[in-house]
């Protein structure tokens, strides 16, 4: 999977919403500040990472995926699970994951998914 990950003639993307998370993630857990964020994500961006726009269509799916899967006790999808899960569905890609209920609802609908390790180093089940 990694090889898939690191692919040069792959194209990787990330919704918009998605994106905000990460922002938010760096900023508020891990102190970078607000301009080193934007300098990173620059330098993905210019080694080929997209940014998807979420549209009515991408919100819809999402929505719908999120009726469909979440589970307070045993499927916390957040509504961000779900616009990545849409996006990869959208546009036909893989969706690289750490996280065990978002890799179940991608496979469920038929989205390939490449398990990455969480904090623990543990990645979700194949």
């Amino acid at each position: 999977m990694e090889g898939e990950l690191r692919d040069p003639t792959r194209r990787s993307w990330i919704s918009a919403i998605n994106l905000a998370e990460i922002v938010d993630v760096m900023t508020r857990v891990f102190e970078q500040t607000p301009d080193d964020v934007r300098s990173a994500l620059e330098l993905l961006e210019a080694g080929g990472l997209a940014v998807v726009p979420v549209d009515g269509d991408l919100g819809m799916e999402a929505g719908r995926l999120h009726a469909r899967f979440y589970d307070r006790r045993t499927s916390p999808l957040s509504m961000a699970d779900c616009v990545a899960l849409a996006s990869a569905m959208l546009l036909k890609e893989p969706l690289a994951t750490s996280d065990p209920p978002l890799a179940a609802a991608a496979r469920a609908v038929g989205v390939v998914v490449l398990p990455l390790p969480d904090t623990r180093g543990r990645s979700p089940a194949t």
